[in-house]
């Protein structure tokens, strides 16, 4: 029964982890921002529960609500991931719809071109 308790309870620690890790942001980093040890950081990671107010700070330096860091879900992530991209060939189109060697090319002449206009109105001012 205790652990049907424990399981249901928001690891508030865990959830700023995973966010920091998504958000590429180091403890060392983290911690700088908030004025702490990287040790605090990590402490603080591990901690179910988390002040509101060091909550709102965490939360302003990892571009998030603090809201949000105790709704965050993984599972809610790959649902929105899975539910956007139905075919993998439309995720992987990176291709462009134009040849940019043409567009250099193009720029190019137009460049040439101009200078020609300038040598041809200075030779006529002469």
């Amino acid at each position: 029964m205790e652990t049907a308790t424990k399981s249901n309870k928001v690891h508030i620690g865990k959830k700023i982890s995973r966010i920091r890790e998504i958000r590429g942001i180091k403890q060392d980093f983290l911690a700088g921002e908030l004025g702490v040890s990287q040790q605090t950081i990590s402490k603080i990671e591990q901690s179910e529960e988390i002040d509101d107010s060091m909550l709102e700070k965490i939360a302003d330096v990892l571009g998030v609500s603090a809201e949000a860091i105790k709704n965050f879900s993984e599972e809610a992530i790959f649902n929105i991931i899975g539910n956007t991209y139905h075919d993998n060939s439309a995720s992987l189109n990176y291709q462009c719809s134009f040849n940019p060697l043409d567009k250099v090319v193009e720029l190019y002449e137009r460049l040439l071109k101009s200078e020609q206009e300038k040598v041809e109105i200075l030779k006529n001012s002469k």
